[in-house]
């Protein structure tokens, strides 16, 4: 079990942060912009203020995993392959379903232990050589809240041949997103609702997170959107709908992942999400004229493929994880050429 003096002994003082007067600094790693006064901490609970300064997460890991890069999920980035995924402690949002709770909440809900794997980036991208990842990915919890801890695995990471990225909230600031995107090629955001009341109840709003989306495209990385599909929650034609139309309004190429809910955390009682509901949303996704949409957590669906928007050929055949046949030339469907958008 980690006390929280035991946290500070892995960290440094933050890059993303001004110093104000009075000792005073505001954090710049996501959204929330947190003002926090001497011996306070930010609304994540592990950027905290001392002496002025502010001192931030490193040097350590809640988890780590070798996974299939399916499962990110990044459907158009080397399918097949696998991420070297780590995971920290703490988040800058509080979502009663949330599947990582047990590293996520930590700090701020008592069940949450806090333990840790004190680790090096050097420890870290041995690994990755040694199981054969081809990405190094910061996952599990929001990487934002240890954005400089990634800056420092990734760019080992990039000099060592790897493609690395976050799989994020999406609660970020231009700030953070410029100071990252130099070593991270991949951002996946979960864009959980299109409802701000409901984005406030998770301790978020949705033009934080839309803004966030518009400004990681536009500064390069690979995009690809996650909507966790929750019965009675953001299940409806009409909110789908306004989120399909809004990724088409940034760009009709963006993968969007539409997935099943499983029952977690506090919302135990909430059923799983049905087969035919991710596919009414995926139906909905190709009426709005988004080119890739994908079903998730139900293996075995048609509509977890990669078709080619020509010619409506299989380019990337699947089962959940799974990668079963790539029909491609490098980028391009090997029926009629036409080039699929991700890195291949």
């Amino acid at each position: 079990m980690m006390e929280l003096i035991t946290l500070k002994e892995y960290t440094k003082e933050g890059v993303v942060y001004e110093k104000l007067e009075d000792n005073k600094v505001r954090c710049l790693a996501c959204y929330h912009k947190c003002l926090i006064f001497e011996n306070k901490s930010g609304i994540c609970r592990v950027r905290y203020n001392e002496g002025g300064k502010l001192f931030v997460p490193r040097n350590y890991v809640a988890t780590i995993a070798n996974d299939p890069i399916e499962k990110k999920p990044f459907f158009h980035v080397l399918p097949s392959s696998f991420a070297l995924s780590y995971g920290m402690l703490g988040c800058n949002f509080h979502c009663s379903y949330c599947q990582n709770w047990d590293i996520s909440q930590f700090l701020k809900d008592k069940q949450v232990r806090g333990q840790f794997i004190p680790i090096t980036k050097y420890d870290i991208v041995s690994l990755a050589k040694k199981y054969g990842s081809k990405v190094i990915v910061s996952t599990y919890n929001e990487p934002l809240i240890t954005v400089e801890w990634s800056y420092e695995v990734f760019e080992l990471a990039k000099s060592n041949g790897f493609l690395t990225g976050f799989v994020s909230n999406g609660y970020s600031t231009i700030n953070s997103l410029k100071y990252i995107r130099p070593v991270c090629d991949l951002y996946k955001v979960d864009l959980k609702t299109f409802n701000d009341k409901s984005y406030r109840r998770l301790g978020a709003t949705l033009k934080g997170v839309l803004e966030s989306i518009i400004n990681i495209k536009s500064l390069g990385f690979h995009l690809e959107i996650v909507t966790l599909v929750i019965p009675g929650y953001n299940d409806s034609n009409e909110e789908l709908a306004n989120i399909a139309k809004f990724l088409y309004s940034v760009d009709r190429d963006i993968p969007w992942h539409v997935t099943a809910f499983h029952p977690d955390y506090k919302m135990l009682d909430t059923p799983h999400t049905p087969a035919q509901t991710l596919i009414r949303a995926y139906n909905i996704g190709k009426e709005m004229g988004l080119n890739y949409v994908y079903t998730g957590n139900i293996p075995g669906l048609e509509y977890e493929h990669t078709y080619c928007p020509n010619c409506n050929n299989i380019v990337i055949k699947r089962y959940g994880f799974k990668v079963l046949e790539i029909n491609m030339n490098k980028n391009k469907c090997n029926k009629c050429g036409y080039i699929i958008p991700g890195i291949f």
